[in-house]
């Protein structure tokens, strides 16, 4: 990977990466997301985890962006953030100072190696968000790391995973069916136009073991600042039908995002 560069509007710091946007910081302010995933990855936080402090793993770190954002929403939240670039980190952490008091830890580790070298039933929380050149690696993606991810959080954990996706959503419907085979129930959330598979998008899929609270989440897409909706894992496996899960013999990377003037992360 080459260098990051740190490009400022106002107070928002973007952290660009191979020519690919990686996270939007507000030093000043943590609670303005500014990309839309990301938004979406706190609403879901919001209407499915409850109150109060999180255990959180991060799967991918960049800008820390949610990690600031749990650490404000619920303070004394312990984060691990597993993300194998060690010279992303030095540059965030020198350009983007985190706040006093945190309990945000950095592993300089693999999503696959560090989610292995994690305790049963350790997490409430993980959040997938993991990209190189634009991509969610294949790694991250299969039955067996998606086993390991269900095992770490236990029966009472939630997954969100960012995932970008061409038209017709059928990336998503593989980690869909592994997710779905895995923990056994799952939804997506994002912007309806990516939802109905009529462009190349975001979308974040969430995972229990426990059945998801789909009114509060459909309500909470309803109120939210951009056109977000919900499609539930029945719905997905419909629209692409005999989707298998992704395995470490036919593992894929997400597809090749757009260039950067149509790259909306």
């Amino acid at each position: 990977m080459g260098e990051p560069r740190f490009e400022t509007d106002g107070t928002v710091v973007t952290v660009v990466l191979d020519d690919h946007p990686q996270s939007a910081v507000d030093l000043g302010d943590p609670t303005l997301l500014t990309f839309e995933y990301v938004q979406h990855l706190a609403l879901c936080v919001e209407a499915l985890a409850g109150g109060g402090p999180l255990r959180t793993t991060h799967v991918g770190g960049a800008g820390l962006t949610l990690a600031r954002w749990l650490q404000h929403t619920r303070p004394g939240s312990p984060q691990v953030v597993l993300e194998p670039d060690t010279g992303l980190t030095e540059a965030v952490r020198r350009e983007l100072p985190l706040p006093r008091g945190h309990r945000i830890r950095v592993r300089p580790v693999t999503g696959e190696d560090g989610m292995a070298a994690l305790r049963d039933a350790s997490a409430d929380l993980v959040v997938l968000d993991a990209y190189a050149g634009g991509r969610v690696p294949a790694g991250l993606t299969t039955r067996e790391w998606l086993r390991d991810a269900c095992r770490v959080l236990g029966d009472a954990g939630l997954l969100l995973a960012n995932l970008a996706d061409d038209r017709g959503l059928r990336y998503v419907a593989r980690v869909g069916a592994g997710a779905q085979e895995t923990f056994g129930h799952v939804a997506l959330v994002g912007l309806h136009e990516v939802l109905k598979g009529r462009r190349f998008g975001n979308v974040v899929l969430v995972a229990s073991v426990r059945p998801l609270r789909l009114f509060d989440l459909r309500r909470a897409c309803a109120s939210a600042a951009l056109p977000t909706g919900v499609l539930t894992g029945a719905e997905l496996a419909r629209k692409a039908p005999g989707s298998l899960p992704f395995t470490a013999d036919d593992a894929e990377p997400s597809p090749e995002p757009p260039d950067r003037d149509g790259w909306r992360r």
